[in-house]
């Protein structure tokens, strides 16, 4: 039986010959692989987004495909399209980049509508449509797509039906001094690049999923989650003379969320139960892309996560 942290150790240790750092987001990318949950990387450019999550398909040694997006996209470009074959006078579907174990959907937000809705199927029902037929993904299957929060020129910011489908909204922050100085000690040198070498496969992460449901959640932790959730909620519920931070709260996906990230961040660690503190680590990640934040709030400069915090502090824990 695989345990949790040597699962882990072995996919960081792979990851960290080319990515300096990162290790908490390294981490989280690890629970959504464990959850079948989608990620979405916002982070300033060249802060190797798109070279961890290829790291990443390298040492888990899946099938790995790049689409970069861009607003002359098309759906046909992301699922594939019916190709007429001269010599049977006949149409056949031709498969997309979307049929891969890992898609990386390169700045995302680059994508018209239709594109984003193409991959909004792709994302929740692991199935897409090509020529009125039905086409199932392969397994394991993840979206795990990138945007800079800077540019507003040509992007088309992604609606909350698809913001929702994501697993984690994870904030990539620039490294340290020190990593960056490790940075230009390892990669000073053109011709030295990393060499990632497969260290599981996908059929390994699919064997150990049922270790990762077979953690632990007691009914008083159940009931903490729902709490969290349900908060946001309230807080989108102004009063007479009070100020709305919130338009919205986080939806009933949150709660599902939550539950199935917080076992497998502690499948992760060598727990087998979960405990409240790991479902308070997870929690920004989780909630900061599901809640509305109101122009009250972006005037105030209040962020989502200053908005989870408080949630959270608010929240009674439940006793051990």
């Amino acid at each position: 039986m695989i345990s949790g942290p040597a699962w882990s150790q072995k996919l960081t240790d792979e990851i960290g010959k080319a990515v300096i750092g990162q290790q908490a987001v390294v981490e989280r990318l690890l629970v959504a692989l464990l959850a079948n949950g989608h990620v979405l990387l916002e982070g300033m450019p060249g802060l190797a987004k798109t070279l961890l999550v290829k790291s990443l398909g390298s040492a888990l040694g899946v099938q790995f495909e790049r689409i970069q997006f861009t607003p002359d996209l098309l759906p046909s470009d992301v699922v594939g399209t019916m190709i007429f074959q001269p010599k049977t006078g006949e149409f056949s579907a031709h498969r997309g980049p979307i049929f891969a174990n890992l898609v990386l959907a390169d700045e995302i937000n680059r994508a018209p509508a239709k594109v984003q809705s193409a991959l909004l199927e792709a994302m929740q029902e692991r199935q897409v449509t090509i020529g009125g037929g039905t086409h199932l993904l392969p397994k394991p299957f993840f979206v795990m797509a990138t945007q800079n929060p800077v540019e507003q020129e040509g992007t088309y910011p992604l609606p909350e039906a698809q913001t929702d489908r994501f697993l984690f909204k994870l904030l990539v922050d620039y490294p340290t001094a020190e990593e960056e100085s490790s940075m230009m000690q390892r990669w000073g040198q053109v011709t030295k690049q990393p060499a990632i070498n497969a260290v599981s496969n996908g059929e390994e992460l699919l064997s150990i999923r049922p270790q990762v449901d077979a953690v632990h959640v007691s009914a008083a932790v159940q009931g903490y989650i729902l709490s969290l959730v349900r908060g946001t909620r309230a807080l989108a519920e102004s009063s007479a003379g009070a100020k709305r931070y919130l338009n919205f709260g986080a939806s009933p996906r949150a709660s599902l969320a939550l539950y199935q990230a917080g076992k497998a961040l502690a499948w992760l660690r060598g727990e087998d139960y979960l405990v409240p503190a790991i479902v308070q680590e997870v929690a920004a990640d989780v909630l900061r892309h599901r809640i509305g934040i109101t122009y009250e709030a972006e005037a105030e400069e209040i962020t989502a996560d200053k908005i989870i915090a408080q949630v959270v502090e608010r929240t009674p824990v439940p006793a051990a």
